[in-house]
């Protein structure tokens, strides 16, 4: 009975060991997401490339339309 009641409590610290774990992952995960957004949000993009002396174009983008030969 006593060793059964000790592998009993090594599963539960071990399952509050692991709980503890997934929710620091989890957190590390949602920090880096929200740092990723904030780092591909335009303004960023747009002051880092300033930052090396390249500036959004002041000209609109033109469509190429290709023709086909048939």
């Amino acid at each position: 009975m006593i060793a059964s009641s000790h592998s009993a409590d090594e599963k539960v610290h071990e399952i509050a060991r692991l709980t503890n774990e997934v929710k620091e992952m989890r957190s590390a995960f949602v920090d880096g997401r929200s740092r990723l957004m904030r780092l591909k949000m335009e303004s960023a993009v747009v002051a880092k490339m300033k930052e090396k002396g390249l500036a959004p174009s002041v000209i609109p983008p033109q469509k190429i339309k290709v023709k086909s030969k048939d």
